[in-house]
């Protein structure tokens, strides 16, 4: 309902009409080319962006030209880029508080945009304010308070200082970007976002992007934008070719022995594991630990300032098993990430796109392997579907398995033990604080034994 109150409240003065046909992919050019100015060619050039990727070449020069854009582009295609460019370069014409606004499904998204931003915009004194939830409202009053050029935000929090910070007011806003918008139109979102639009001047430039089109995208678009160009990397759901996918069949209450004999056969590599829930998160980290492994985990339980720590330990290499739910697999660019494990199948096909585009970008290579038990094989199926392909499967001998199965029965059962001792979510501050003092104890002196290696043959 919220998005048929965004097309009456919002479209009414824009130019409706069909949808927009996808223009022909651009070729890569040099930044230069694509009319991107000397100070930003030098900010991308020392950010390691040498050459476009397609949906920057594709929508930069479009908005540019004042057009607003919907840019459909899988993930890790630099979507990011494709908006921060042109709005930075406007900026620079037209220099003037709160001169952009961008909106982001999730916090760390958010956070990872207004970084780009920064860094691109650094030469030149950008400021960029951050608005999510999870973090003290009085700082972010204060950095509103500096007047800056960007505001990024969730939906939430956005609408929660537009309502009750004094002298905040985006009716003077130029551009408006709604990032990963498929999940902005989530029922979490939509009432917020809906009464976001209302209060944002329809004299705008707007640019929409995901890596998906959904129905419900296409009624906002209508809503939104004003005859937009549409840029298309891929016009369906798809992973890049140089991502390689396998899965194996596993009962389910063998998972783990599985989960661990995968992890043996990729000693030292950076591997993002993705459950279900967020008590699957913390339970599974403390099973790997008590084994050896250096995991931690990141769920939607977490403060803002634990999810982002651990983010940064896994950046930085302290921990190379990242054990996390959906909420980390939209949008955030973490280099270096050599394998994704679906530990549980996602029930959205969807998920599962965005999952395993958190390896194999920029061209790199990456693995994906999916755990399949009994009860999620039609959902797999799906996801075969969807891709349009079958994803091989891996056999194992099972009798090497089962070599696991005692010790890991034991680990699980210790980290039960402590979860049930620390009272679970119901304790959750507590338990981040135990967690992070786990993590930086000697491991020794946190597990039975160490069972990282030893049963590799």
């Amino acid at each position: 309902m919220a998005v048929e109150k965004a097309v009456k409240g919002v479209g009414d003065a824009q130019q409706r009409g069909p949808d927009p046909e996808p223009e022909p992919e651009a070729e890569a050019s040099t930044f230069a080319e694509l009319g991107i100015c000397k100070e930003l060619v030098d900010a991308c050039d020392a950010m390691g962006w040498k050459q476009p990727t397609k949906i920057q070449a594709g929508a930069i020069p479009h908005a540019l030209q004042g057009r607003d854009v919907i840019g459909l582009g899988q993930t890790g295609s630099g979507k990011t880029g494709a908006f921060a460019l042109p709005i930075i370069q406007a900026l620079l014409e037209h220099r003037q508080p709160f001169f952009a606004c961008v909106m982001s499904p999730t916090r760390e998204l958010a956070i990872q945009i207004a970084e780009q931003f920064e860094a691109l915009g650094s030469a030149i004194g950008l400021v960029c304010s951050v608005l999510v939830g999870g973090v003290d409202r009085m700082q972010q009053v204060l950095s509103i308070a500096k007047r800056p050029h960007i505001v990024v935000g969730t939906p939430g929090r956005l609408l929660d200082h537009l309502k009750d910070t004094k002298g905040f007011s985006l009716t003077k806003v130029k551009y408006l970007v709604l990032d990963e918008a498929d999940k902005l139109l989530n029922l979490e979102f939509k009432e917020s976002l809906d009464d976001i639009l209302k209060v944002i001047p329809k004299e705008r430039r707007t640019y929409l992007f995901s890596a998906t089109m959904t129905k419900k995208v296409s009624k906002l678009q209508r809503a939104c934008l004003r005859n937009p160009v549409k840029v298309e990397v891929s016009s369906k759901y798809s992973t890049v070719d140089t991502l390689k996918q396998e899965w194996y069949f596993v009962p389910a209450e063998y998972k783990d022995c599985y989960l661990v004999h995968v992890l043996n056969e990729l000693p030292g590599g950076m591997i993002m594991i993705f459950v279900r829930t967020c008590e699957s998160t913390r339970l599974l980290a403390l099973t790997l630990r008590n084994l050896g492994f250096k995991a931690l985990s990141i769920s939607g339980q977490m403060s803002q300032d634990k999810r982002l720590g651990a983010l940064n330990k896994f950046k930085a290499k302290d921990f190379n098993i990242l054990i996390c739910t959906d909420v980390a697999s939209r949008g955030l660019d973490i280099q270096g990430v050599d394998v994704v494990i679906n530990y549980d199948i996602p029930m959205n096909s969807k998920d599962y796109v965005h999952r395993v585009g958190r390896t194999a970008r920029a061209g790199q290579s990456g693995y994906a392997v999916s755990l399949v038990n009994q009860y999620e094989g039609q959902w797999f199926k799906m996801i075969e579907q969807l891709l349009g392909f079958e994803i091989p499967d891996r056999k194992v001998d099972a009798d090497e398995i089962m070599i696991l199965r005692e010790h890991i029965s034991d680990s699980r059962r210790i980290a039960l033990t402590k979860l049930k001792e620390d009272g679970g979510h119901k304790k959750r501050r507590k338990v981040e604080d135990d967690d992070e003092e786990e993590e930086q104890a000697p491991r020794g002196h946190r597990k039975p034994k160490s069972f990282k290696k030893s049963t590799r043959r």
